[in-house]
């Protein structure tokens, strides 16, 4: 029989199931709080200095107070991930401001925050290497997508839009310019140059995205990171999009029409055994 899925709540080891959270947790509320993904191959968090990074940038942003220290954290994410059977897992950290006596919209003057950190399966790896479909659609989302906030119905109205309409994922552009998935970074190929869009408070600094970068630079391939028409996007010989959970995964058509030949490209390829070799070398405990 297989044991309880284990979770980790303001301070605790528990099962899942046991946990609990009140109604009154401004989280739940408000959607006041910020999250973070952590992906682990072979029990071993990747790039965990950048996503505890980004954590704290977050909460800074809300002008919430970390509240717990890096070593902390990686002790928390250690045993959660131990508790669940280690290997390939997904690791989910949210925090909110707490659950004051009542519901307010300022902050409340003394509020404990709220810690949860849970695990779930990764996808096998390789599991989007075939391809993905995306549609078009306009980013209504708010101004400062740059946080990490678990506030996200418009993520999820957009997701379920391009699931409806037989796609993956949602490809988002706002005044002419994409900004970025659903719940991705998207990347396009041009004649060869890689290409994403800069980083601003409209979309969130991917830590894939970080990753795909730096190893375009090691290997020699040209990209440049700058607005991207929806245009352009729809011209380009191959369309990509990156998340912790995703990894890169091609896109083979958008709207119903094929990008490039409709097929994972060269560049793709190329970028995908990059990939594989530095998640590899993560679960041999060579790159944290």
């Amino acid at each position: 029989m297989a044991l309880p899925a284990t979770c980790y709540l303001n301070g605790e080891l528990m099962a899942l199931a046991s946990a609990r959270i009140s109604p009154l947790d401004r989280g739940f509320l408000f959607g006041d709080g910020v999250y973070e993904v952590v992906p682990c191959y072979g029990g071993v968090p990747f790039r965990l200095d950048a996503h505890l990074r980004r954590l704290e940038n977050s909460l800074a942003a809300i002008g919430l107070t970390n509240p717990l220290s890096a070593g902390d954290w990686t002790e928390v994410f250690e045993q959660v991930c131990r508790g669940n059977g280690g290997g390939d897992q997904s690791l989910y950290a949210q925090v909110t401001r707490g659950c004051p006596e009542q519901r307010s919209h300022e902050f409340p003057e003394h509020s404990e925050p709220t810690i949860f950190v849970m695990s779930s399966s990764l996808p096998p790896a390789g599991a989007f290497a075939d391809g993905l479909h995306a549609t078009l659609r306009e980013d209504l989302r708010w101004a400062r997508c740059d946080i990490k906030a678990v506030a996200l119905l418009p993520n999820v109205l957009l997701r379920q839009e391009a699931v409806a309409a037989g796609a993956d994922e949602a490809i988002l552009h706002r005044d002419g310019q994409i900004t970025e998935g659903a719940a991705s970074t998207v990347f396009l190929v041009r004649d060869g140059v890689l290409i994403t869009p800069a980083l601003h408070p409209g979309l969130l600094p991917g830590v894939t995205r970080e990753v795909v970068l730096e190893l375009a630079e090691q290997h020699g391939l040209p990209f440049q990171c700058r607005p991207v028409a929806v245009e352009e996007l729809q011209a380009a010989d191959e369309v990509w999009l990156a998340s912790a959970t995703k990894e890169v995964a091609p896109v083979l058509g958008i709207d119903g029409r094929p990008v490039g030949d409709g097929a994972p490209g060269p560049v793709f390829r190329a970028m995908r055994d990059w990939f594989t070799r530095l998640r590899d070398e993560t679960a041999r405990g060579r790159q944290t």
